[in-house]
């Protein structure tokens, strides 16, 4: 038959075993990954943004909104991304503060009215605004967390997402507890 040996590249096991909060991200991007994805079809873009994901695991500061915006390159690529440019009511783009939860549009301050307490959140980072704190990478993790959840999970026979998504943002959201004062990132 032959035998093969096989050394690696590149290695980011060291790096993702070393802290919890990383290995916790790693489990919940692989865990996702093999949700979503069907086998053997290709996602060039999403290979690349995943790549660049891990090999940010390195840097705690960078990691988090790496993720967010890597979470929100996957429901873009699903099919389900978030429609964050402009107002779903007036068409305007100015102090956008919700995402409806029906359409994944944006929905300014003005136009939400009576409908705001049932809308989902809409913080400046996810519009790659202002610094990224932990509160605001938690509450945008939230918020794409729920199109996870209702749109591509139901998509996919309505699976639970994976536990380790779950247990990433349990993690992330101690670590941002445990912060002294909120980072910018």
């Amino acid at each position: 038959m032959g035998a093969f040996t096989v050394e690696p590249q590149r290695s980011r096991a060291a790096i993702a075993m070393a802290d919890r909060l990383s290995l916790a991200g790693l489990n919940a991007v692989v865990a996702l990954l093999a949700f979503c994805l069907p086998e053997r079809e290709a996602h060039p873009a999403l290979y690349t943004r995943t790549e660049q994901l891990l090999d940010l695991l390195a840097e705690p500061d960078l990691w988090p909104l790496a993720y967010l915006r890597w979470e929100m390159a996957l429901l873009d690529e699903m099919g389900f991304g978030l429609d964050l440019s402009a107002c779903a009511v007036s068409g305007g783009n100015d102090h956008l503060a919700y995402v409806s939860p029906r359409t994944g549009r944006a929905v300014s301050a003005s136009a939400a009215g009576d409908w705001a307490p049932r809308l989902l959140p809409l913080p400046p980072v996810l519009l790659g605004e202002g610094p990224a704190t932990d509160a605001d990478i938690l509450t945008a993790l939230g918020t794409t967390g729920h199109f996870m959840e209702q749109r591509l999970a139901y998509a996919l026979r309505d699976r639970p997402l994976p536990a380790a998504r779950g247990l990433f943002m349990d993690r992330l959201a101690r670590a941002a507890r445990g912060a002294a004062s909120p980072s910018s990132r």
